[in-house]
């Protein structure tokens, strides 16, 4: 049984760790760049040298923090976190909406709910009937009015709505930016960490073309050395 897990498994010249034989991989099937990196640092590997997926994040993760740093300077925190989600592998796009919506407190949903009917055509229309009834009611009734014109109550009623209603509205919309600024924070990641995966995937297809017309090349060579014994 020991022997069998001893021969299932490889030291990595990297790390200097064992990992299984599966979590290894050719240093001539990574992208030029990141392989060039790897040997700045471990000459001794060659083409043919394996090293393990571990040591691949580690170091394109630093790849991904050189290049950004080139371009951009100094790091930010988003800056670092696209880095490790593209050395990791690990999605970036997440629903803005629902995650900020399960964070609100019970104030925040009500003063968002009121915001949301005090902007709708059905507080239009209710507002405005309310608005008729009161005048016609206390027109109607003469001198025995509870509100007679001109309808001082109505005015510090209206007043007093204008003002419960204008703060609700205002902390509804800057809830509603902070929305905005996390979606709008999302997006740049997700669209820099899709700029350096187009980038990487132009090297790797760069890569496969340059060793293609090598090896046709070869090819040809020995169709041709054929040729000519056959002469």
């Amino acid at each position: 049984m020991t022997s069998h897990a001893t021969s299932s498994s490889a030291v990595c010249p990297v790390t200097g760790q064992s990992y299984p034989q599966k979590e290894f991989i050719l240093i001539d099937q990574l992208r030029p760049a990141l392989a060039e990196r790897i040997r700045q640092d471990h000459p001794a590997l060659d083409i043919h040298s394996r090293i393990s997926r571990a040591a691949v994040d580690r170091y394109r993760l630093r790849y991904v923090e050189d290049l950004l740093r080139q371009e951009r300077g100094d790091l930010t925190n988003l800056d670092r976190e696209v880095a490790r989600s593209l050395a990791e592998g690990i999605t970036l796009t997440e629903n803005i909406e629902e995650n900020y919506d399960e964070s609100r407190t019970l104030g925040e949903r009500l003063s968002d709910g009121l915001a949301s009917f005090g902007g709708s055509w059905p507080f239009l229309i209710a507002f405005g009937l309310c608005l008729v009834v009161w005048t016609l009611v206390n027109t109607l009734r003469g001198t025995e009015a509870f509100d007679p014109y001109p309808y001082i109550l109505l005015n510090l009623l209206l007043s007093c709505l204008a003002a419960v209603q204008a703060p609700i509205i205002m902390m509804s919309q800057k809830r509603q930016e902070a929305k905005d600024r996390l979606r709008s924070l999302n997006d740049y990641q997700v669209n820099l960490k899709a700029e350096l995966e187009i980038r990487h995937l132009h090297e790797k297809l760069d890569h496969l073309i340059t060793r293609q017309w090598e090896r046709l090349a070869e090819i040809q060579e020995l169709q041709i050395e054929l040729l000519q014994e056959r002469r």
